[in-house]
């Protein structure tokens, strides 16, 4: 007979964070009925408010090392800090969508209710200790995201965006499920540390065909799955067509939203269920040389294909592409033993370092932006030092940062990723990030000569709205500050260890 589970058991107060987002979000669809169409900016910063909340519930638990729900949710510090990029993601998502929405005519209070919900699903992934959960959490992440796609009705690019993220996004959590089956009917179980323990008595002796190839193969489907969230080279295919149809704070969220979670759930599964994967007594897991050729022809291909972009939410798309490459490098390093902690700091940091600063290059983007969806092209960005030196001043500091130049976040986060692959003798991937960051400059500094060198008069930038200003600010302190006082960015991962789930 079935027995109803004790309150207690379920160790409910590590998972408030991301019970009381989601609650919130629950409730603010109700709340939401009941708010004037022409006010739905009050939807947006209930929104906000309980973004607040869940960030104050997640530091309480910052420091926790437990699991709830019988082992399937783990609270770490790990978790913690994806809880907290997540969250500002949102945060900043939010206040760059209240004018836009209303500008485009487009304004609805479900727009908030469903952002709230997919950064739930990216808490979840960060959260996760069993591969149902990091499924459940996939699925929360992407559902909303699909719908918000395709947010700008009656426009062609944006339905189709939705469309095609939701037919690719379907096809991609198949791999994740059936390559979870694979792992289940080699291992018996779906728990992260009880999948580890079972890999352990599995490598033993020579793997079997029967239980060797399982276990591949459910790792390589999982790989495909999460390889399409972070827009991962060969599963990057939906990523320009999806990133210049969505509306475009939709897009700047969904660069960097996306990412911290499937990069969050890939940690958590390569390095908490499958780091002593190897084969013939190896340093180094099984898992690891595809990964690295995996980051190698993400860089090389979103990077050289940027460079012949003309439009600017094209361009962002491929170098986000690009920068997946970058953080996969750190996972790649991951795997040699003894460097699982290192690597996975060094993803977080890389992460929180291009939140900021991707946020920011498509809140400028979103400046220029007509209500037609016109004044995206590069050369539109002709001259914008002369009508707003403001804006042409952060717009270089983000393609600054994303190129990885000294004093900003996007070079804090590079060294790390770089360092932690050289360390795990990785050598040539190292090389290859650093020859294609120098391919990235040409087009990151060709918008900053477009700005400054270039004849024109400049776009007035009608959108930078007061909302968008303040995001604009944020990103942009946020770029610097963690360019300038690397120690505090090292510090904010520091307590991060994945070795804290192990059993």
């Amino acid at each position: 007979m079935f027995e109803v589970p004790a309150f207690a058991d379920l160790n409910l107060g590590v998972a408030l964070p991301v019970i009381s987002l989601a609650l919130g979000a629950t409730i603010l669809l109700v709340i939401d009925l009941y708010i004037p169409k022409d006010r739905k900016a009050l939807t947006a910063w209930l929104a906000l408010v309980g973004l607040a909340v869940s960030f104050v519930l997640n530091l309480a638990v910052y420091n926790a090392s437990e699991t709830a729900f019988f082992g399937m949710f783990r609270a770490d510090a790990f978790s913690a800090f994806v809880n907290m990029a997540a969250l500002a993601a949102a945060a900043i998502s939010i206040l760059l969508s209240i004018d836009y929405l209303k500008r485009l005519g487009i304004e609805r209070g479900e727009y908030y209710v469903l952002l709230l919900f997919t950064t739930s699903g990216v808490m979840m992934m960060g959260h996760a200790n069993d591969l149902v959960v990091v499924f459940i959490a996939l699925e929360l992440l992407s559902i909303p995201l699909y719908i918000m796609a395709a947010f700008r009705y009656g426009d062609g690019k944006s339905e189709e965006s939705g469309m095609k993220y939701f037919i690719l996004g379907a096809f991609a959590s198949a791999f994740f499920v059936y390559g979870a089956a694979l792992v289940y009917g080699a291992a018996g179980t779906t728990n992260l540390p009880a999948i580890l323990e079972a890999v352990g008595r599995l490598t033993e002796q020579p793997l079997t065909f029967e239980a060797g190839g399982l276990l591949l193969a459910g790792a390589g489907l999982m790989l495909v799955g999460l390889g399409f969230k972070v827009a991962a080279v060969p599963f990057h295919m939906w990523t320009p067509d999806v990133y210049e149809g969505a509306p475009t704070p939709v897009t700047a969220y969904m660069s960097v939203g996306a990412k911290i979670g499937g990069v969050a759930a890939l940690l958590r599964i390569m390095l908490v269920a499958l780091p002593t994967l190897a084969l013939n007594d190896a340093d180094a897991a099984v898992w690891q040389l595809t990964v690295a050729l995996i980051a190698a022809a993400t860089m090389i291909l979103g990077n050289v294909v940027a460079i012949a972009q003309t439009n600017i939410k094209r361009l962002l798309a491929y170098s986000s592409i690009a920068h997946a490459g970058y953080i996969l490098m750190a996972v790649a390093a991951a795997a040699t033993a003894g460097l699982s902690d290192t690597a996975a700091q060094a993803a977080l940091a890389y992460l929180l370092a291009y939140l900021f600063t991707n946020l920011g290059a498509f809140a400028v983007a979103m400046a220029l932006e007509k209500p037609d969806g016109s004044g995206l092209l590069v050369s539109d960005f002709n001259g914008l030092a002369r009508s707003r030196p403001g804006l042409a001043l952060m717009m270089a500091l983000f393609m600054l940062s994303l190129t990885g130049i000294p004093l900003t976040g996007g070079f804090i986060g590079k060294w790390l990723v770089f360092q932690v692959t050289v360390e795990s003798g990785l050598v040539w991937l190292a090389v290859v990030g650093v020859l294609t960051s120098v391919v990235s400059a040409y087009y990151y500094v060709n918008v900053i000569v477009n700005m400054y060198l270039r004849e024109g008069e400049g776009d007035p930038a009608e959108a930078a709205t007061t909302y968008v200003t303040w995001g604009l600010y944020i990103a942009a302190a946020g770029t610097l500050i963690l360019g300038v006082l690397p120690l505090l960015l090292t510090g904010l991962t520091a307590p991060v260890t994945i070795a804290l789930a192990l059993p």
